[in-house]
């Protein structure tokens, strides 16, 4: 399989080099269809050539639509091998009974981690960086009455210090998933940068580095289906901020914004809530903090402050639970319904934790 990525990385190259060559010369860049012609190539699978045909002139449509918009947006870069991660089956070339079938390849084994509901319809045979191979399927199902959800309605503040606190008082913490494996990965890339580029033993000392980095990932995502399929299940309305992660990671605290993962979290939330029965709205994170949750007096606040004491009204409650109860009120304003009576906290009160439930992940790993 390894040789057919050697085979698409190929194909992106050249057809990089065409469209830029093409573009230099007409100010134009090449049709879908003219790339598609040019795929070729004996051993790789027609359709998934096309598809590298197809990705390549998407990729260049994407970059001039957003800097129409005024958005940064990198050129389509040349691939290595280690670049080149997937190989994509539109449509078909590939069976699934007791084994994997997918052509031009024999029989793979693969440990199928449940059953596929549904018509199957697309295939990737994916790499991680680790060295180990999944097989992701498309699959076509019919549509699923929603579930009658009356749970409670809940704002969510995200934080660092915690993971999540919610309006009910709940507090989930955050498991600080790279702090685990910090040290250790800190070792693995010093051995690392000492091997020789090129050598062998270089490569064995990345795999082990790219094993740490899938094992710090596949936490997170275990943490962060549990915390949000929680969450949908026991709410029948969430709301919480709007947060530009990838614009605050690149100030302060950027390390621990990446690793808390957020956006992920939040796009968990959206897509699980229909199927449970839950609604999730996001609301503008301006004030959220710092507004009074009783009498909407602005409260001026250093980050160090933990207490929110409002010299207005006299309310004395948790920072981040003052702050989940202004998102929880802004989004039942969003959606026109009646706002919950505050109930403050006393100075010390701790908030109890959310209980979590395994949900399995839709892929399938691969065996070599």
């Amino acid at each position: 399989m390894k040789e057919h990525l050697r085979i698409a990385k190929d194909i992106w190259n050249e057809l990089l080099t065409y469209s830029k060559e093409c573009y230099q010369k007409t100010g134009k860049f090449p049709k879908k269809s003219e790339l598609q012609a040019m795929t070729k190539r004996k051993g790789l699978y027609s359709q998934t050539q096309q598809n590298v045909a197809h990705k390549i002139s998407d990729a260049i449509f994407r970059v001039f639509k957003m800097r129409k918009q005024n958005k940064k947006c990198g050129f389509p870069r040349f691939k290595s091998i280690d670049r080149m991660k997937s190989l994509y089956y539109p449509q078909s070339g590939f069976k699934l009974r007791n084994k994997l079938k997918v052509t031009p390849f024999s029989e793979i084994s693969i440990k199928q981690h449940r059953n596929i509901e549904g018509q199957i319809k697309t295939l990737a045979l994916k790499r991680e960086p680790s060295g180990k191979w999944f097989a992701v399927f498309c699959v076509e199902q019919e549509k699923k009455e929603p579930k009658t959800n009356h749970g409670d309605k809940v704002g969510i503040d995200l934080g660092l210090r915690t993971f999540a606190t919610l309006s009910n008082g709940n507090k989930i913490d955050n498991p600080r998933h790279l702090k685990r494996y910090e040290d250790r990965l800190a070792s693995c890339q010093r051995l690392l940068s000492k091997k020789k580029k090129g050598s062998s033993n270089r490569n064995k000392a990345k795999l082990k580095v790219a094993r740490i980095h899938e094992k710090i990932s596949n936490t997170r995502s275990d943490f962060l289906h549990k915390t949000s399929t929680q969450l949908v299940n026991d709410n029948s309305f969430i709301a919480l901020e709007k947060l530009a992660s990838k614009e605050m990671s690149e100030k302060r605290f950027g390390k621990q914004i990446n690793d808390v993962g957020w956006n992920m979290f939040a796009n968990m939330l959206y897509y699980k809530a229909e199927e449970a029965g839950c609604r999730v709205v996001f609301v503008d994170p301006k004030n959220t903090t710092k507004e009074c949750s009783n009498c909407h007096q602005i409260v001026e606040k250093a980050l160090s402050d933990r207490i929110h004491r409002c010299p207005s009204c006299g309310l004395v409650m948790d920072r981040d639970l003052n702050a989940a109860t202004n998102i929880l009120n802004l989004g039942l304003r969003t959606v026109g319904q009646e706002l919950p009576e505050v109930k403050p906290l006393r100075e010390g009160t701790t908030a109890g934790k959310q209980t979590h439930q395994q949900v399995p992940l839709m892929n399938e790993e691969v065996t070599d």
